[in-house]
């Protein structure tokens, strides 16, 4: 009987709650909306909150209950997760009050929702980029305050997100065996983020990179590729020394070493046999000429032949005297 009285209590406060909160959703008394969208907001029911706060600008714009309309609005979309729209609403608290106490506070929740709202990394990291320019910007503002303290923490972790999405990336192309791409991305993540903490990684698929390329080069590119893999593996061990990366250098500027010596053997047999091949192609080639210079003297020999003919026969015609003259005779 106690429960069913307990159950009965609960279901008239659920209904009384539910009726308030209909009426002032229907409500033009700014004043009711706002009592009762603050107590929603001290209860935590965020949804029903944001839903009276959302119905009050307009209503309030230009009293003293603006700015906290504002400010519970943007923490109860804080609350409820809306980190980007919560994120803009602080932002616009600490622009358009800043007078008020509370101006820092807005400032710093503005970049921890924009902190909060960042993506995982392999997802489209424009929110990381925006939360890391919102924390800066609170550093840059309030540089001595104790809210300052964790921010730098909070922009490397961000930062490492870009880091680390660079990477995979450029992992990609290694995977792929696109070994050009690789080297070239990898050196980009390098050039990025200089202070990476995944350098070594980043050297050793570098290394692998420029030794699978140099392996599998064509023969015009093999003798550079081979060199620049190899100083590679030398910096690699100079950088990263007594380390699983530098073992790694170690064993494949022995197998590089050997693709030199091997290809130094085939490179000179192939010079051997372009030497043969270009003799015999010169032999050709001069023998074609010889023809082609015999041909031509012939040609050109009746040729003149043919004007030594031509001419013999206009001199004829010049020299031969014209016949003598007839008369008819009358009969």
């Amino acid at each position: 009987m106690k429960k069913y009285i307990l159950g009965i209590f609960a279901v008239a406060v659920l209904a009384s709650c539910k009726s308030q909160q209909e009426k002032a959703l229907r409500s033009a008394d700014k004043n009711f909306i706002l009592k009762t969208a603050n107590e929603n907001f001290a209860k935590k029911k965020w949804k029903n909150a944001l839903a009276l706060y959302d119905r009050l600008p307009n209503l309030v714009a230009g009293t003293d209950d603006a700015p906290n309309v504002v400010f519970n609005s943007a923490y109860a979309n804080y609350y409820d997760k809306n980190y980007r729209l919560a994120g803009n609403q602080f932002k616009n608290f600490s622009v358009s009050f800043p007078q008020d106490n509370r101006k820092e506070e807005a400032a710093y929740m503005s970049a921890l929702c924009y902190y909060n709202g960042s993506m995982d990394y392999n997802l489209d990291q424009s929110s990381t980029e925006l939360a890391i320019n919102e924390l800066q910007e609170f550093l840059n503002n309030y540089p001595n305050s104790e809210r300052s303290k964790n921010i730098n923490t909070m922009i490397d972790e961000l930062s490492y997100k870009l880091e680390f999405k660079a990477y995979e990336n450029a992992k990609q192309y290694y995977k792929m065996a696109d070994y050009k791409a690789s080297v070239t991305t990898f050196e980009n993540v390098l050039n990025d983020f200089p202070s990476t903490k995944l350098r070594p990684k980043i050297y050793d698929y570098i290394m692998k990179s420029r030794y699978s390329l140099a392996v599998g080069s064509t023969y015009e590119l093999k003798d550079e590729r081979i060199e620049s893999a190899l100083a590679f593996t030398r910096q690699v061990e100079k950088e990263l020394p007594n380390t699983e990366y530098s073992k790694t250098a170690l064993d494949l500027r022995q197998k590089l070493e050997k693709e030199k010596k091997d290809f130094v053997v085939a490179k000179k047999q192939m010079d051997e046999k372009i030497a043969v091949l270009t003799a015999k192609q010169k032999k050709i080639a001069d023998k074609l000429a010889e023809q082609n210079k015999t041909e031509e003297q012939i040609k050109e020999q009746i040729s003149n032949e043919k004007k030594a003919t031509q001419m013999r026969r206009d001199s004829a015609v010049l020299t031969t005297p014209p016949p003598a003259a007839t008369f008819k005779i009358q009969r």
